[in-house]
């Protein structure tokens, strides 16, 4: 009678039994690497590592403590938790940021003071044990910097053919962020093509058969209706094909000229075409392509997963993310642009838009040369901070890099940077303190 009495009590008071949640707890104190600013991890299995991922269970009560390593205000948000640390100055000042997690997944933290999160303060929260290490696996659509035909030099006339083909896939955006681009032979700008003034360029446009639009393309370097978009609206799974003359030389960007044109443009279909005057360009270095777009999404920037194209922010000229060669880490990140202590760099710098002018700029350098608007006959501009370049537009700077470092690439209207405009180039080679010193406090 006492068991009868006393089991179904053990069993009632076991199954109200709260259950609660894992408590985690992390450290990450602030601080300059490698011309960066990070934050480092400290103790347990994240200690010494930069910028950490935060591996945590589902259901987590999690504790980020934030030291501030290097005296300027900082503090760490994880938006998709509503989470937030105060900010804080000063050396050793410390601060907590406390949130609750849900269901399986890959989420962000980063520093929210304008300008740390582009420069390099931004790490993982890995939610469950169904959650990727490797992040976001969209392909890269991304153009390598690097990635030039060899220059024309003192050739003659000739033909050429220029084959592009079309395709609409899905690719990297951003950490965690899909977009499904339009591009010119898979890849975000389309291929730097190089000729010569007075070639006969075969030009060669087919559209995939998977498309679900029409695509074209127009060559601001070509003489003809539409650039030579009248011909060239091919439906998928058909080519089409024209000739011209290069008439003129110069730096031309192309781009599809399908309506509603600038949606094609936006979605990444655009590029740019160098042609050659008689006798070739002067021999540099180091030569890099570089191009500015916009992408325009109906989800707000920093949200993850597959992200859609908005017709009205695109109207009203409100895009989410700016992105140099496709993404917004193609050049931080994906692609690394190198040169050496005393060579010359070139850059072929061009503007797919559809909207926004740049003011392109290399933080730490001046241009030597700027050929504006892609004027490569006309005198070049000497000693140059910033250069506009126009949507649709380009231009051609070339300088000497003296002092090894990293340098920065923007446009300068720099809140750009916090959705994602920003490139480095990385120069090497020893330090000539005439040129520039650090001096100690």
């Amino acid at each position: 009678m006492l068991i009868g009495i006393l089991l179904p009590f053990q069993m009632a008071t076991a199954a109200s039994e709260p259950e609660y949640p894992a408590e985690v707890t992390f450290t990450l104190r602030t601080a300059v690497a490698e011309g960066k600013l990070v934050y480092i991890g400290q103790g347990g299995n994240i200690d010494g590592q930069v910028n950490p991922t935060l591996r945590v269970p589902e259901n987590a009560l999690v504790q980020v403590n934030l030291i501030n390593g290097d005296g300027a205000m900082h503090d760490v948000v994880a938006d998709a938790f509503g989470a937030r640390s105060d900010r804080v100055t000063g050396r050793d000042a410390s601060t907590v940021m406390v949130f609750r997690t849900g269901k399986a997944g890959e989420f962000r933290y980063w520093c929210s003071v304008p300008g740390h999160r582009a420069a390099g303060m931004e790490g993982l929260i890995l939610v469950g044990k169904g959650a990727s290490d490797a992040g976001d696996k969209a392909a890269d659509l991304s153009h390598p910097p690097t990635d030039i035909p060899p220059a024309i030099g003192d050739r003659p006339p000739r033909d050429v053919s220029v084959d592009l083909h079309t395709t609409e896939k899905t690719g990297h955006l951003a950490d965690g962020t899909r977009y499904k681009f339009w591009t010119f032979n898979d890849q975000v700008p389309g291929p730097f093509l190089r000729v010569r003034q007075g070639d006969r360029v075969t030009v060669n446009l087919h559209n995939d058969k998977t498309s679900t639009m029409v695509h074209s393309v127009d060559f601001h370097a070509v003489t003809g209706p539409g650039g030579g978009a009248e011909v060239t609206q091919a439906a998928p799974g058909k080519t089409a094909s024209f000739r011209f003359r290069a008439l003129k030389p110069g730096l031309y960007v192309y781009h599809c000229a399908t309506p509603m044109v600038a949606h094609h443009i936006t979605n990444g279909m655009y590029g740019l075409i160098l042609v050659e005057p008689a006798g070739g360009l002067a021999k540099v270095d180091r030569e890099f392509y570089v191009m500015q777009g916009e992408i325009y999404t109906t989800e707000a920037h920093g949200q993850h997963g597959d992200l859609s194209f908005s017709l009205d922010k695109l109207l009203n000229e409100r895009p989410e993310y700016y992105i140099f060669n496709g993404a917004s880490d193609a050049l931080t990140k994906t692609h690394r642009m190198e040169a050496s202590v005393g060579e010359t760099v070139r850059i072929f710098f061009g503007v797919g838009g559809p909207n926004a002018t740049s003011s392109f700029h290399v933080i730490g350098e001046m241009f030597d040369r700027v050929y504006h608007e892609g004027s490569l006959i006309s005198p070049p501009m000497r000693d140059v901070q910033t250069t506009t370049v126009a949507p649709g537009g380009a231009t051609m700077v070339e300088f000497k890099v003296d002092f090894p470092g990293r340098y920065i690439l923007v446009d300068h209207a720099l809140s750009r940077m916090e959705r994602g405009l920003v490139g480095f180039l990385h120069v090497n080679g020893k330090a000539d303190k005439d040129i520039f010193e650090p001096l100690a406090p």
